[in-house]
């Protein structure tokens, strides 16, 4: 029987630099458009039989360069990698074989928690405030949400968490924090939010920006007005409005050292602004962006560390800037001088704004439940958001 494994010890795997072949038997162009860093494509269907294609399989190995035995297994769900592994295994003693359960279902839910202010990265930068923030990355999504929590009194929000809310729980947990309030800064479009459903399940406020009542939500929140403060313990987070992404965005000024930028500003990047308006009203969204952009984010100090709400995942699933793991974060001095659409002028930034590239898969179903004017069961959640963000520019 092939032994299996999850997508969590998959990752310890690739950050370990273990040995092995990861063997990805989804159809080509489903590998084309998403898979894990490193994988190789042989397709194989769920009641095909090797048969005939072993040969094939040890010449595929051959010519990739294998310098292993060990042989991992993955698809979408675990169906047609465990009949491949099972087949394989049988077939031949060469290789040790192991088959990924829930295949890139459950990679989509494996996360990292990386800490930061006066315990974790950015120290120096974030020396000036007494806090601690936990970046909570999904690494096959790029997605990244917050705890934001002042250590002297344990209290914390929790910032822009996915529908996988346990996470935000054992990050706030892990630092003796207790989530006081939840905030999402905008009506996301690439996955489901988690943050109604964390605050009904603490107990505590949910918060969005006080635009939001222009978007026709299906539910009640605690309306946060532009430079409102939440105190958090002795902590101050002040909410600043932020629109562009979104009509409704905002972004999270934290003590005088950091600002949760979400998707108005990117560590490479900026955020796209169609998804909302559509195609005949992008232009008004990328005015509104420049104009946030220059007129709040960059007047900011300098030092000012910026902790974006995404970064982008390539097809072949690296991080477009940093790893896994490591904190996704620059300053505003580095934003300035090396994000080069920052650079622009008003009308050029529309411009290279008009084509952004590939849409977040489904992303107009993820609006309409993010919206709560739609619900969608459990089950279909994780196949609703498969596949890369998509959400910078």
């Amino acid at each position: 029987m092939v032994t299996t494994l999850t997508a969590e010890r998959l990752a310890e795997m690739q950050d370990d630099d273990e040995a092995f072949v990861l063997v990805d038997t989804r159809p080509e162009e489903s590998f084309e458009a998403w898979h894990v860093r490193g994988a190789l494509n042989f397709p194989f269907g769920p009641e095909e039989e090797l048969d005939g294609k072993l040969e094939e399989f040890h010449e595929f190995v051959d010519d990739n360069g294998a310098k292993t035995d060990r042989i991992v297994t993955i698809c979408a769900k675990g169906i047609s990698s465990g009949n491949f592994a099972t087949q394989l295994e049988s077939a031949t003693d060469e290789y040790d074989v192991q088959a990924v359960e829930g295949g890139m279902k459950d990679w989509s839910g494996v996360y990292d928690h990386v800490s930061l202010g006066s315990e974790g990265e950015f120290a120096d930068e974030l020396a000036s405030d007494e806090l601690t923030i936990v970046q909570v990355q999904r690494r096959a999504k790029g997605c990244l949400g917050y705890v934001v929590g002042c250590p002297e009194t344990g209290e914390a929000i929790v910032v822009d968490p996915t529908d996988d809310t346990d996470e935000y729980k054992i990050g706030a947990e892990e630092h003796d924090l207790t989530i006081t309030g939840v905030v999402d800064t905008h009506v996301h479009a690439d996955h489901l939010s988690g943050g109604r459903a964390l605050a009904e399940e603490m107990d505590v406020p949910y918060y969005m920006g006080e635009r939001a009542a222009d978007r026709d939500l299906a539910y009640e929140y605690t309306s946060l007005a532009r430079n409102e403060v939440l105190e958090v313990g002795d902590l101050e987070v002040k909410a600043l409005a932020a629109p562009g992404h979104t009509s409704e965005m905002i972004n999270l000024l934290v003590g005088d050292s950091a600002l949760l930028t979400a998707d108005t500003l990117h560590v490479d990047s900026t955020g796209r602004t169609e998804l909302e308006f559509g195609a005949d009203e992008g232009e008004q969204g990328a005015r509104m962006l420049y104009e946030t952009l220059h007129r709040t984010i960059l007047a900011e100090p300098e030092s000012v560390v910026v902790l974006p709400g995404h970064v982008s995942v390539r097809a072949d699933g690296e991080f477009e800037h940093g790893s896994p793991g490591e904190a996704i974060a620059t300053t505003i001095r580095a934003a300035r001088t090396g994000i080069d659409v920052l650079g622009l002028e008003e009308d050029e930034f529309v411009d290279r704004l008009a084509d952004p590239g590939e849409k977040p898969a489904n992303y107009e179903e993820i609006i309409e439940l993010n919206r709560g004017v739609v619900e969608e069961p459990p089950e279909d959640r994780v196949e609703l958001e498969l596949g890369p963000n998509n959400c910078s520019a």
